[in-house]
């Protein structure tokens, strides 16, 4: 077959190294324009290198000259691996045998951008990935493979895609392109009864309130971690907590008082139990450890975070 792949960033890179390792006829790679004085895209890198061409149009809507410059590629199948553009049905339906794409949620549920981060805010305890045939509705055609994974009371928003999902995604799109090749690919309509969407997870919806339950407070710091990063504020200046561990039981001090600073970090009173911060980031900053932040900043036991 002749694929195109569409995405960005390390996840489309390894998609394209996958499918190339494997003797796949790979025959053109999309990815998003190139930021002004940014880093080369890893996936455009990865294509030039193996002589592929690149084509980084800034939109496909109302376009025809881009999806004439689609069609030249005759593909089979085009590959969506993680991508951030609207493409039309005049793109998605070019190739011979469609378009899929993966989403690291089991859909319908978790439809939109920051799909990972709320089922770990929400205190759920099952995720996984889709593999489907997008349309023009936002992560709503129908399911081509699902694969379900746990999600740990310890997992934060980079150790569930990073360790699980990311990975996963590569051979479960690898896995996709052989049921398309065999004719054996279902299209599953998505229950639209099931469906949730949430729009990006941004600062806004990540600001602790001390009052609520240590759960609830953990798994917010754990699915913003480490974007957008969940904060408090200390002296009226947001602070990012980062490495954190939840720590059950009964506790001393009121929520939001820091009851410990040493070198593991910083202690914070919780209902229920307490938050150990291992680093923070000073809003505009970098990540430093805890301890250093307290040191340099006179965070000391007693202070109350987020208080107004």
């Amino acid at each position: 077959m002749r694929i195109v792949v569409h995405g960005q960033q390390a996840f489309g890179k390894s998609v394209l190294d996958a499918l190339l390792e494997r003797g796949e006829n790979v025959v053109g790679v999309y990815c998003g324009p190139d930021p002004a004085g940014g880093r080369v895209d890893p996936l455009k890198e990865a294509a030039l290198a193996r002589g592929l061409p690149v084509h980084q149009p800034r939109s496909f809507r109302n376009k025809p000259e881009v999806w004439e410059e689609f069609a030249r590629l005759k593909a089979d199948l085009c590959v969506m691996a993680y991508v951030t553009l609207i493409v039309p049905e005049e793109v998605l339906n070019q190739p011979a045998r469609g378009t899929i794409q993966y989403h690291p949620s089991l859909l319908p549920r978790h439809r939109g951008p920051s799909s990972i981060n709320w089922p770990i805010i929400m205190g759920e305890t099952r995720t996984g990935l889709s593999i489907f045939w997008p349309d023009q509705g936002l992560d709503t055609g129908p399911i081509l493979l699902q694969k379900e994974v746990e999600i740990r009371d310890s997992d934060t928003l980079g150790s569930l895609y990073f360790d699980r999902l990311y990975p996963m995604g590569v051979a479960a799109l690898l896995e996709a392109v052989d049921l398309v090749r065999d004719g054996k690919a279902p299209k599953i309509a998505q229950d639209e009864s099931q469906a949730t969407y949430e729009g990006w997870c941004k600062k806004e919806h990540v600001q602790i309130d001390w009052q609520k339950p240590l759960q609830t407070v953990w798994n917010l710091i754990r699915g913003a971690d480490p974007q957008p990063g969940a904060w408090t504020t200390y002296e009226g200046t947001p602070l990012l907590l980062h490495d954190a561990k939840k720590l059950a039981g009964a506790t001393h001090g009121r929520p939001g008082e820091v009851v410990a600073v040493d070198d593991t970090g910083l202690t914070i009173a919780a209902d229920g139990g307490q938050i150990q911060a291992t680093r923070v980031r000073p809003e505009g900053g970098q990540k430093v450890a805890a301890a250093a932040f307290a040191k340099n900043a006179g965070l000391r036991p007693g202070v109350r975070l987020g208080a107004a």
